[in-house]
């Protein structure tokens, strides 16, 4: 019970540290203090130190042994790699997605983008990130290919702020609910290369969607 709650903890603070990094409230170069933080989040060292650890798995931070973890600045040539990476990943999941998956799994991915839409018409892009992950979840496991969901939820997670950061630009809820559209249309016509080309599209328009909001803080 005592790990469970150690994990939770973790993935709250670096959640909430990555949104500060990427918005730009915490700039590059900026040190981050173990002690201090675990006193600002009301918390031992051992989930910051956690947390930590996941920033700079995702390249948001720069840490190495017995120095004190800073802010880094994203490296474009290593991030566009990501997101290409990605991009192919996901479009493979969706493509066989459309041939794969089971009628209830097709239902519960339409229901879940339906549901999505009052997210996008209340403007709640906190709920409507936290849908996302459940939706592109969704589609990783309609594969039906464990490998390649576990290859894809890895990849994902390193990306995960930069991804996130793409709700900050103006309009990009309703955005990613229409090309979410395309991508689900294909899949339950079961049309595997619109369904890849349409998330292909997707993702290459996420990574645009963060680098606009990147340059412009």
């Amino acid at each position: 019970m005592h790990q469970r709650l150690t994990r939770t903890s973790a993935e709250d603070i670096r959640q909430k540290l990555a949104d500060r990094i990427i918005c730009g409230e915490l700039a590059p170069g900026t040190a981050l203090d173990e002690t201090s933080l675990a006193s600002h989040f009301a918390v031992s060292r051992t989930p910051v130190r956690e947390a930590l650890r996941l920033l700079a798995a995702s390249g948001l931070i720069e840490q190495k042994p017995h120095i004190q973890a800073v802010v880094a600045k994203p490296d474009d040539a290593k991030l566009a790699g990501m997101f290409e990476v990605m991009g192919y990943l996901e479009a493979l999941c969706a493509g066989l997605s459309a041939v794969a998956m089971s009628a209830a799994e097709r239902d519960v991915l339409e229901r879940q983008h339906v549901d999505m839409s009052a997210m996008v018409r209340a403007g709640d892009a906190t709920a409507y990130a936290q849908a996302n992950d459940l939706f592109h979840s969704a589609i990783y496991d309609g594969a039906h290919n464990p490998y390649l969901a576990e290859v894809t939820r890895s990849t994902r997670q390193r990306l995960q702020p930069f991804r996130r950061a793409q709700f900050a630009v103006l309009q990009r809820l309703r955005q990613s609910h229409q090309e979410h559209t395309s991508v689900v249309a294909a899949i339950l016509q079961g049309d595997r290369q619109g369904a890849e080309n349409a998330m292909r599209a997707h993702i290459s328009i996420v990574e645009d969607a963060y680098r606009s909001l990147s340059h412009a803080t």
